[in-house]
């Protein structure tokens, strides 16, 4: 598959630096161009969070706000905001600093199911054009202290990359016993929801 895909002459803006989310769209031939958004992300959600708001509406709140920052700068382009929450028995988890912190979330989430909700939002001028929403659910091994001090010794940067400490797609796919979903919002975008976003704005030719 060819870039030829976008039939917009402009690349769609991703408005993340999230090394994984851009290759997801450039496998499917999208021309990319990233420009990450710079907001207070706990402005927008802890508020939120105290209501009461679930994982679902705190992620497409997140969501938009990083496609309006973005849009307000860069009129006429087509901007993508995304973001991804953890939720494990009605709390939800954000990135952690650093190793320490990652051993305890992982100590947390061990032998447990939680969810992951991808949100995505595709806004243009300032008006949201489609929004979507995924989740999966994973369910992750009994592990003990021994075990997850292994795996953080070989994870490295991962612990800290993304809200569960773990990249599924690699090394932390030993951690799982199930998963249900797809891998896509695993990853952190709802692809296609937001694929057939694209097709119905006949931004994509297939």
């Amino acid at each position: 598959m060819t870039k030829t895909v976008w039939t917009e002459q402009a690349p769609l803006v991703l408005a993340s630096a999230s090394a994984t989310r851009r290759v997801m769209l450039e496998e499917t031939g999208l021309p990319i161009e990233i420009i990450p958004a710079t907001i207070d992300e706990r402005a927008v959600d802890q508020p939120l969070r105290e209501k009461g708001a679930s994982a679902s509406v705190c992620a497409l709140a997140l969501a938009h706000a990083k496609a309006q920052a973005v849009s307000a700068l860069h009129p006429g382009r087509i901007i993508l905001g995304a973001d991804q929450i953890l939720d494990c028995d009605g709390i939800m988890l954000d990135k952690v600093p650093d190793r320490a912190s990652a051993e305890r979330q992982l100590a947390f989430l061990a032998g447990k199911t939680h969810r992951l909700t991808s949100a995505a939002a595709i806004i243009r001028d300032g008006e949201i054009v489609f929004d979507a929403v995924t989740e999966a659910r994973l369910t992750m091994r009994a592990l003990d202290s021994a075990a997850i001090a292994l795996y953080a010794d070989h994870a490295g940067q991962m612990l800290t990359a993304s809200v569960g400490c773990y990249a599924i797609e690699g090394l932390g796919a030993h951690l799982f016993e199930r998963v249900e979903g797809d891998h896509f919002t695993v990853r952190g975008l709802p692809l296609l929801p937001l694929l057939a976003g694209f097709r119905m704005q006949g931004w994509i030719r297939l």
